[in-house]
């Protein structure tokens, strides 16, 4: 969706939007799960563990620091992938309100 029609939505909608779209492609959704899988900050080459090349995983990378899910800090020569707590919950609560709101008996 454009910038310019995002103002037509809520704060809500666009944030559900935000995390949908950082969860649209599954090597980003393999991403997230090592991370979360490592528990703690994980500062080797993740490339190592995603069947892609490096400029593919970093444009994963980017796309989920973007949407907040996911922090890159600098140590170093190298770069520090960690899940953003407070994000990752976040996500998970408007996720959740989402598919809560459907009650069924559609049709």
């Amino acid at each position: 969706m454009g910038a310019t029609k995002s103002f037509h939505f809520t704060d809500k909608h666009n944030s559900i939007s935000k995390y949908a779209k950082a969860l649209a492609h599954p090597a980003r959704v393999a991403i997230l799960q090592f991370l979360a899988k490592e528990q703690t900050c994980f500062c080797g080459d993740i490339v190592d563990e995603i069947p892609l090349s490096q400029s593919t995983v970093s444009q994963h990378l980017k796309e989920l620091k973007e949407s907040g899910l996911i922090t890159g800090d600098i140590t170093g020569a190298k770069v520090c992938y960690c899940i953003d707590e407070k994000q990752w919950k976040a996500a998970q609560q408007s996720l959740n309100k989402l598919f809560d709101s459907f009650k069924g008996n559609c049709c």
